[in-house]
């Protein structure tokens, strides 16, 4: 009965983000770019975190310098075909390219870096990019053409399903803790989640309701903390 009580309220607070789907048209040449990445991309990663334990072993252990010329060849070959996507304006490849700049880049050099690559996936209606942007690119993540972005993306969903799971470095409202360096990984549920819980910041007006609705997505355990904590 407390259910019912609430949920009119919760459906007319997110009225506005059932807006029409963005007019998005992703390149066929530069999605199969795309995809001839994803492998290279996981054999990178595969042996990047084989190599972990070995890093502190002497240069001359064979072992550690096979896996270091291995990743020394397929990372950027990858990343040479995710530059190729993105110049057709692939808005996934867009996303993995600034996340390996986040990844390998200094720190200071990263915003300059990842930025547009990560606000141009965004206006195209690719979530993943959202958590990045609040993190890395204060200057976008307060404007409202940030808002306008978010609130489009429940509309997408469709379009970007097959593009599911994508890794980040920290997902709120993903249960599950990387070790290290490791990269999270997330469904298209925990990165819509994500999203509500970030737009509930923006908007104090519909505060409760945004966060509810990142609990009803995938037990978005942030997003119960803040709830709890404001009763």
């Amino acid at each position: 009965m407390r259910r019912a009580c609430w949920l009119p309220s919760l459906l007319a607070a997110l009225a506005p983000f059932a807006a029409q789907a963005l007019d998005v048209r992703i390149d066929p040449h530069a999605d199969l770019l795309y995809r001839q990445a994803l492998p290279l991309l996981e054999q990178a990663d595969i042996e990047d975190d084989s190599a972990s334990p070995l890093r502190t072993a002497a240069d001359s252990d064979p072992e550690l310098s096979r896996q270091g010329q291995a990743m020394a060849r397929t990372l950027p070959t990858a990343v040479a075909l995710l530059e190729k996507s993105v110049a057709l304006g692939h808005p996934v490849a867009q996303y993995r390219l600034a996340l390996y700049y986040m990844t390998y880049l200094p720190a200071g050099k990263i915003a300059e870096a990842a930025c547009p690559l990560l606000e141009a996936s965004l206006k195209q209606g690719f979530a993943p990019p959202a958590t990045a942007i609040a993190n890395w690119c204060p200057t976008y993540s307060s404007s409202t053409a940030y808002r306008e972005a978010m609130e489009a993306l429940p509309g997408m969903a469709t379009l970007y399903a097959p593009y599911y799971p994508q890794p980040a470095t920290r997902l709120a409202c993903n249960r599950s803790q990387p070790q290290g360096l490791e990269m999270q990984w997330g469904r298209q549920r925990d990165y819509q989640a994500e999203v509500y819980r970030l737009l509930s910041e923006l908007d104090p007006q519909r505060r409760q309701a945004l966060l509810q609705k990142a609990v009803e997505i995938n037990g978005c355990a942030a997003a119960q903390q803040r709830l709890t904590s404001s009763r």
